[in-house]
């Protein structure tokens, strides 16, 4: 059974960056795609970005585009969200989610594709 858990979340300041961070354990992250999903206060899930199993494609919401880099490091089972230029509206919870052999296209997948969820890390962007 894959487990994934966020952490580095906080509050950060208009214009500031912040890294969040999803570790597995269980199962090794390899086979896995990962992508980080966001939920603010009355909005629905938003899809933010996707990185292939593979770790060769990754895919952004365009709310994100040029501002966030998500990475990967399967030797410690690590996958990160770089999170520049921030703004108020990127404060939400922010979840990652793990699907086997995604591969990652043009647009941001569903999150009824991913049977693996963490239980999310707060960002909030305030002055």
């Amino acid at each position: 059974q894959l487990r994934l858990g966020e952490s580095g979340g906080g509050l950060v300041q208009p214009g500031g960056s912040l890294r969040v961070s999803c570790v597995a354990s269980g199962l090794t992250l390899d086979d896995y795609g990962v992508a980080w999903f966001r939920q603010a206060p009355g909005k629905e899930r938003e899809g933010v970005s996707c990185i292939s199993w593979s770790g060769r494609s990754t895919t952004y919401a365009d709310s994100v585009k040029g501002r966030f880099t998500t990475t990967r490091d399967n030797a410690k089972n690590m996958v990160y969200l770089q999170m520049n230029s921030l703004n108020a509206e990127d404060t939400a919870v922010y979840y990652c989610a793990a699907a086997a052999w995604l591969q990652c296209r043009a647009t941001m997948p569903s999150s009824a594709q991913f049977a693996y969820w963490g239980q999310g890390t707060q960002v909030t962007v305030s002055s």
